[in-house]
């Protein structure tokens, strides 16, 4: 058991924070094996191949993206590919800044990563962190961009819900239900942990709580310098994150948008090609381009590059407009802003993750 202790201004310090970079870090070790509950099987099986046929060289990523393996306690991540956000919800761009500037000094590790890759980044900070950045930049836009409305919707959603228990019954309320292995008692965050004890001080500095689609059903921590204190948990609802059912044509939306293209809207329940929605919704590959041009010019749609094809998503507020149409009632403030699933049940007692560089297990180290 591990013992964060918070002192009141830890309190009044927590917060929370989105990070793009650290999915594409989670959902690389998905992609290696770190998925035995094929909670997320559909979009692997969507963006295996199209990493195939792109040819590109992830390797400046993946190589520091360890190889899951049996032990729940082995694995640890190099932290300086994924420091904990400064702002909550920072871009992709951002954060691969931050990459690009870090500090030889930090760029160490004791995660199992190929030594030379390590002595290159050594030898040559600013370029392989060059290189890292720019290949974490192509992985984002083929594996996670044109499925990114749908995951921010899943986080913001869980972020709302959790500043409502805050504001109803403080620290306690927050943590009562993040996790089945966190817990809040007399001013300390109790994190289960197999093998390590210990009390550690978070010093003034607060703790990020950052939700992440692809950690499930682990809880990443990063207690050590010089990163801030953080703790990277599943969201609420995180098993309904890749379900789909047939769509249907709200009245609604077909009143303002029209039948047609409500239609490839609604359809966009998954990211998808002209052909494949002209397939589906049965209407011609041309009326369709036509279609999601419009839609994308009025910012409901956007588009991504994947190899050959390019792939349309809704965007939030794509999502929102649909969602308030199947709902049939308009979105409040709130939920402009944020939408999210019901909770669904989850496993208990999952192995998690805990303090890097002490803890024999994945994390940030």
């Amino acid at each position: 058991m591990i013992e964060i202790e918070f002192a009141m201004e830890d309190v009044a310090r927590t917060r929370f924070a989105i990070s793009p970079l650290w999915e594409v870090v989670a959902s690389v070790r998905v992609l290696k094996g770190a998925d035995e509950h094929g909670l997320h099987r559909t979009w692997a099986d969507q963006v295996r191949p199209r990493l195939a046929a792109a040819g590109l060289d992830l390797s400046p990523l993946f190589d520091l993206v360890p190889m899951p393996v049996r032990s729940p306690w082995a694995g640890r991540i190099p932290g300086f590919i994924c420091p904990p956000p400064t702002t909550p919800l920072p871009s992709l761009e951002i954060e691969l800044a931050t990459v690009r500037a870090m500090p030889p000094a930090l760029l160490h590790t004791t995660a199992e990563v190929p030594e030379a890759r390590m002595a290159a980044l050594r030898g040559n900070p600013a370029a392989e962190l060059a290189r890292l950045a720019d290949a974490i930049e192509a992985y984002w836009e083929l594996a996670l961009a044109p499925y990114w409305s749908r995951i921010l919707t899943l986080l913001e959603g869980d972020i709302h819900y959790r500043a409502g228990r805050l504001v109803a019954g403080g620290a306690q309320h927050l943590f009562t239900d993040l996790d089945p292995q966190v817990n809040w008692a007399q001013g300390t965050l109790h994190l289960e942990h197999r093998t390590v004890r210990g009390a550690r001080r978070l010093d003034g500095r607060g703790l990020l709580l950052v939700p992440s689609a692809f950690v499930w059903p682990r809880v990443f921590s990063v207690l050590n310098e010089p990163w801030q204190p953080s703790l990277r948990y599943p969201p609420r609802a995180v098993g309904t994150l890749w379900h789909t059912r047939p769509a249907t044509v709200p009245n609604a939306l077909a009143g303002v948008l029209g039948r047609s293209r409500a239609m490839v809207l609604t359809e966009l329940t998954a990211p998808a090609s002209t052909t494949e929605l002209a397939r589906r919704t049965g209407l011609t590959p041309g009326g369709t381009s036509q279609h999601l041009t419009a839609l994308r010019n009025a910012g409901l749609v956007s588009a991504h590059r994947a190899g050959r094809q390019v792939l349309y998503a809704r965007t939030q507020a794509g999502q929102t407009v649909t969602e308030a149409a199947e709902s049939g009632s308009p979105p409040s403030a709130a939920d402009t802003q944020t939408q999210h699933p019901q909770a669904a049940s989850e496993p208990q007692g999952a192995d998690r993750d805990a303090q890097p560089g002490q803890l024999k297990r994945s994390g940030a180290d």
